[in-house]
């Protein structure tokens, strides 16, 4: 075998999953499909280079029939039918994947992506968990003797497993001396440890797709399902995947990736924080109609947004495919009741018009914004699994709508600027320390927040933008005073060694990145680099 292990202190007992049969599995997925996966990822920025030369993003004149033309995808299996409410959150530490499918959520999106830092231990653990959970056997004893078990009283979850994107290595997986790429890594072990115990308890090999940004990125996907279908003898079609539709280049793409799919396509979801950030990076250079304004200030009623999702519905439904609302990503808290009644109430309201909008169900960060969900849902749905049925032919989005981010309204100020630079260092710093799903400021914080902040900094940065609620203008010195202020402040609440160990590195690297005359296209790449 050409694949190689690096070994990592502190990571013991990993042989159950490092198996001589998964890792030759990992192997063949490199050597069949490593080659396509960078000459994509070359396409990507070339694409991204061609727009900032000019080149107006639309929607693809080469694929048009595929557009016009009448087609469907298959019918939803039965276990992916009815997706009213899905949990979102890493598989690892076991505790968390547990009381995800104790949640009562009808799907749980285990997620080793945007939610998961991508320590060995985390990537390790997470193809164990994921693997136990398939069989029903996974369960935890804490340091403390309390034991944490699968419920027998409540439905357990469909389990959606997200890989990383395909711009993600894994540097403790080498194949003929070149590091992996993270997705075939995370898809492989997945795949070679739980597709037979899925399908034999009445599901099967689900995913969830991140960061696309092309129908050709969605055809190599396709061919890794079908080569993976025929490698392990399951029937063709036994893998179903769901992919996020949460770059800008994507939207205009959503047919397409569903055709390159096709026996394997599920459905579409609104993946709206990471949307934000690819629509900032993509047109990071483009003009002040671009800058977006506070992320808080940013609704899903913002004329781009709406534009976004309306035709992912439309599209999803024509096609017979499900559409998935976007996070909602409060966190409530016990101790502040009033607190807690306001978040529910915003959730409920987000949910409400997610589902008269055709979706077919939504996504909650935290188990108990499931009943929620749940409610509103039941409320469209009665004893109907979707609303499939709910086509949306009044829908008609332009590219000019998708793009219209000037007509957001809102601003940009000194205090979103303060969140920013405090939110990406704190989150950072968390995901440094092993941590991919964050509680800050009462939202559950993925990746894409760091992403989001750091982006518009840097954004605001180059355009000289003036704050509105101070009338200061954006400039190196102001931004480096800020994030001094602010890192401050992190410090007072935070031991002195685990600040520096985590909290050090992380403002350096998110002062780099806002200051740097290059964007550089993801956090996580540097940051990876910096990871135990």
């Amino acid at each position: 075998m050409s694949i190689e292990i690096a070994r990592v202190d502190g990571v013991a007992d990993d042989d159950d999953v490092l198996t001589e049969e998964a890792l030759a599995f990992v192997e063949e997925l490199h050597h069949r499909f490593d080659a396509r996966r960078r000459d994509l990822l070359v396409a990507r920025a070339e694409r991204r280079a061609r727009i900032a030369r000019g080149e107006p993003l639309d929607f693809l004149a080469e694929t048009r029939e595929v557009r016009e033309s009448e087609w469907r995808v298959p019918p939803p299996p039965e276990a992916l039918a009815d997706r009213r409410v899905e949990i979102t959150g890493p598989a690892s530490p076991a505790k968390m994947a547990i009381n995800a499918l104790n949640s009562g959520a009808r799907v749980w999106l285990a997620d080793l992506e945007d939610a998961s830092s991508p320590t060995w231990a985390n990537v390790v653990g997470s193809v164990r968990n994921l693997r136990d959970a398939a069989r029903g056997t996974l369960a935890w004893t804490s340091p403390d003797g309390r034991e944490y078990a699968l419920r027998d009283d409540v439905r357990r979850p469909t389990v959606v497993t997200r890989p990383r994107g395909w711009h993600l290595p894994e540097k403790h997986v080498l194949v003929d001396g070149e590091r992996a790429s993270g997705s075939l890594v995370d898809f492989g072990l997945h795949f070679a440890h739980t597709a037979n115990a899925l399908i034999e308890h009445g599901a099967g090999p689900y995913y969830y797709l991140p960061k696309l940004e092309s129908h050709l990125e969605a055809r190599l996907w396709n061919d890794v399902f079908a080569f993976s279908e025929e490698r392990m003898a399951l029937p063709a079609g036994s893998i179903r995947a769901t992919v996020l539709i949460e770059t800008i280049p994507a939207a205009f793409e959503m047919d397409e990736i569903l055709y390159e799919l096709r026996d394997h396509a599920s459905g579409l979801n609104a993946g709206r924080w990471d949307y934000l950030f690819s629509i900032i990076k993509v047109f990071r250079d483009a003009g002040p109609e671009f800058i977006v304004p506070d992320r808080a200030s940013v609704s899903m009623t913002a004329p781009f947004m709406r534009a976004y999702t309306e035709l992912l519905v439309k599209t999803c439904h024509r096609r017979g495919a499900v559409a998935m609302g976007g996070m909602a990503a409060f966190v409530p808290n016990r101790a502040d009741p009033e607190a807690t009644a306001v978040a529910f109430e915003k959730v409920r309201a987000d949910k409400t018009r997610e589902a008269a909008d055709g979706f077919d169900g939504s996504w909650v960060a935290h188990p108990d914004l499931v009943p929620v969900c749940r409610e509103v849902f039941d409320d469209v749905l009665g004893d109907r699994p979707n609303q499939l049925d709910r086509q949306r032919p009044e829908v008609e989005v332009s590219a000019a709508e998708l793009l219209d981010v000037a007509a957001t309204g809102g601003a940009v100020t000194e205090a979103g600027l303060r969140t920013n630079l405090s939110v990406g260092v704190a989150y950072t710093a968390a995901w440094l320390a092993g941590s991919g799903a964050v509680a800050l400021h009462s939202l559950m914080e993925d990746a894409a927040t760091a992403e989001i902040s750091r982006s518009q900094v840097w954004q605001q940065l180059q355009h000289g933008v003036v704050l509105a609620d101070t009338g200061r203008t954006m400039t190196p010195e102001l931004v480096r005073e800020v994030l001094d202020e602010e890192v401050a402040a992190l410090a007072a609440d935070v031991p002195r060694d685990r600040f520096a160990r985590y909290y050090e590195p992380a403002a350096r690297l998110v002062a780099d990145l806002v200051l740097a005359d290059d964007y550089v296209d993801f956090l996580t790449l540097p940051a990876y680099e910096l990871l135990a």
